[in-house]
């Protein structure tokens, strides 16, 4: 009989027979082994535990304390899903389904009306039944060709396997009922412990718009009690702090698939803290030395072939467009070639260097729908962007002054929790950055020697480096404790070479400037999602869409003193609003708290007399009387301190 070798973690190798399995090779090593493995791994891949291996390789055993476990697990409870569900609605059809790390997923089609959150209940039921009853789950792969036969009728999984590079497919059969699998299960439903289905969720399929949407069944799946509970606790946060929530509960904006997935709408409340982060990075930035601009959001795709966009990142760029005559323009994917024009458009001395070139320039990547997501993924952007041109000998100290200016920042966003990361090109691998050792060498130099400079602590990495240059990542930890990336520092030797810049230096020669892409805060898509979720939606005074809230006793007899008030607030720089609405005193706190408002202030006959108002802060429970005069000067030094506890 014919053998495959198959090798070990610890590198040794041992002959079998060309159908063993994953179980086998577990009982060659040791019974109790065999006992607790739920798959195997060959050369990275999982594979059913059952499953004839076929073929030399690595060979790993996956048991239920690792993360491999959790997602066999997962898959398992995925594919009692499908079963529970055909079993439910014969006539259903299936997209993908996937098991991971993060949960499990069934994308389902159904002609007479989509499965809905109010059926998750029954299809729990039946699969907890399968599980009691101990059914066992029966694997039989086969070849495409059979594999196509078995599942024709559903336009879905037919695709998924004539589109698939495997030579073999997957079917289990639960209680009668053969499912499609793209994971591995185990042998048994008794074998899982501890599942949860979550929601249902509209997903087209593959991810592209032009396709059905159908309709995804998420859930979870644990070991134990103890991690189910801890994970929907966990869940149960993310739900409270999902900027998309937030964002629709105090309408601040949208996105509306029909007239433009990923462009999201801006709405009144959404567009006055865009409009204040705004103001407040431009008047930092020329506080700083920077020279604001404006320039198009549409260029010659020739500007983008000289910098490099075009070869490097054509990808996530829109078509050109022809515009009939030989000229073809492109919607900017970056705004560092937009910036080099307006350094490019006088012959600069050494005199105005460095120069800093700001601008919150409007950019437009092609983004795959399902990569979409509220607004940290978009199709269109507005960038807080910059660049700087020096001199060599200014990189270390511009360096310094940019992450300085960062740092300042973010002190008035309370953003605390960040971590520097000093990203260098791949030494082993330096074919896609930009050729010149020398560059690469000093620059890198030059990063670290500030960073050492300033006495900050910083970590490296090899191979993060853009393609023309080395910078600093800043990263911050997100509301639910992710890494992502929101500021960064680049320096950039091939622009000024590309596009051929010079300034005319104290000996009245030509010399190639240095140019720094810099943003303090990305995006302002993604910075005002990330702020939504840091602050659950409760924004500090200063940024808060309304800052107060006047809420009269009775409109009629105490809306005029609400009014007065209004208008000396406002011609103050105050965003305030009076609630005229006459409903319920108590109804009218708790909207405010709700909208998760910074003052709420209640006027009633002792207050009009006394020229004061009473102040609820949100969050709070008890109000306190004031004059409204001191009212006020509290609350402009609250938006003046940026609402910072100091």
């Amino acid at each position: 009989m014919a053998e495959i070798s198959l090798q070990f973690p610890d590198g040794n190798k041992k002959q079998f027979d060309a159908m063993a399995t994953a179980k086998d090779v577990a009982r060659s090593i040791a019974i109790s082994l065999a006992k607790k493995a739920v798959a195997g791994k060959l050369d990275g891949q999982l594979v059913d535990l059952n499953a004839p291996l076929k073929h030399d390789g690595a060979i790993e055993i996956v048991t239920a304390d690792g993360e491999d476990g959790l997602t066999v697990l997962r898959q398992t409870v995925a594919i009692l899903v499908k079963a529970a569900l055909k079993e439910t609605f014969p006539e259903i059809q299936f997209g993908p389904e996937k098991g991971d790390a993060d949960g499990f997923y069934v994308d389902t089609d159904k002609s007479d009306g989509q499965v809905s959150v109010d059926d998750l209940a029954a299809v729990s039921d039946r699969v907890s039944a399968m599980i009691s009853q101990k059914a066992e789950i029966s694997l039989e792969q086969l070849n495409q060709a059979d594999a196509a036969k078995a599942v024709a009728g559903n336009p879905y999984e037919a695709k998924m396997v004539a589109d698939s590079e495997a030579t073999v497919f997957n079917f289990y059969t639960v209680n009668g009922i053969r499912v499609l699998s793209e994971g591995v299960s185990f042998d048994n439903a008794g074998a899982v412990k501890f599942f949860k289905l979550l929601s249902v969720a509209g997903a087209y399929f593959e991810g592209k718009s032009s396709n059905p949407m159908l309709q995804r069944i998420y859930g979870t799946a644990f070991y134990k009690q103890a991690d189910l509970d801890a994970d929907l606790q966990a869940r149960q946060e993310a739900r409270e702090r999902d900027h998309r929530v937030i964002g629709n509960d105090l309408d601040l904006f949208f996105v509306d698939p029909k007239v433009g997935a990923g462009l999201p709408y801006w709405m009144p409340n959404g567009a006055t803290i865009r409009r204040t982060i705004e103001r407040y990075v431009i008047d930092k930035e020329v506080g700083d030395g920077y020279k604001h601009v404006y320039t198009p959001v549409l260029a010659n795709l020739n500007l983008y072939k000289t910098s490099g966009h075009w070869e490097h990142y054509r990808e996530d760029m829109f078509p050109p467009m022809d515009m009939g005559d030989g000229e073809m323009l492109e919607l900017r994917p970056m705004n560092c070639p937009s910036h080099i024009q307006i350094y490019n458009h006088h012959i600069r001395s050494y005199r105005e260097l460095p120069l800093r070139i700001a601008e919150l320039g409007m950019m437009h990547r092609y983004e795959k729908s399902g990569a979409l997501s509220g607004l940290q993924r978009v199709r269109e952007m507005t960038l807080n962007d910059g660049h700087t041109f020096v001199t060599l000998d200014q990189v270390q100290e511009e360096f310094k002054k940019i992450l300085t200016l960062i740092m300042d920042v973010y002190k008035d966003f309370n953003i605390t929790d960040y971590s520097f990361r000093l990203s260098y090109r791949d030494p082993e691998n330096t074919e896609k950055y930009f050729d010149d050792d020398e560059m690469w060498n000093r620059s890198q130099s030059m990063l670290k020697g500030a960073m050492d400079d300033l006495g900050l602590d910083y970590y490296e990495a090899e191979g993060e480096a853009a393609f023309y240059g080395p910078k600093l990542d800043i990263q911050t930890k997100t509301a639910l404790g992710n890494d992502e990336t929101m500021s960064t520092i680049q320096l950039d030797f091939m622009l000024p070479d590309r596009f051929d810049l010079n300034y005319v230096g104290a000996d009245g020669e030509d010399h190639r400037p240095v140019m720094i892409h810099r943003g303090i805060v990305g995006t302002m898509e993604r910075f005002i999602a990330y702020l939504t979720e840091i602050y659950k939606g409760a924004f500090p005074t200063w940024l808060a869409p309304k800052q107060v809230t006047i809420i009269p006793v009775s409109d009629d007899k105490y809306g005029d003193y609400a009014e007065s008030l209004r208008k000396e607030m406002a011609a103050a720089g105050i965003r305030v609003e009076v609630d005229h609405r006459g409903e319920k005193m108590n109804y009218l706190i708790r909207d405010a708290q709700t909208h998760k408002i910074p003052y709420t202030l209640v006027v009633g006959e002792h207050e009009m007399a006394d020229k004061s108002v009473s102040v609820r802060k949100y969050g709070e429970q008890q109000s306190e009387t004031m004059a409204a005069s001191a009212f006020v000067d509290e609350i402009l030094k609250d938006i003046a301190n940026y609402s910072r506890e100091d």
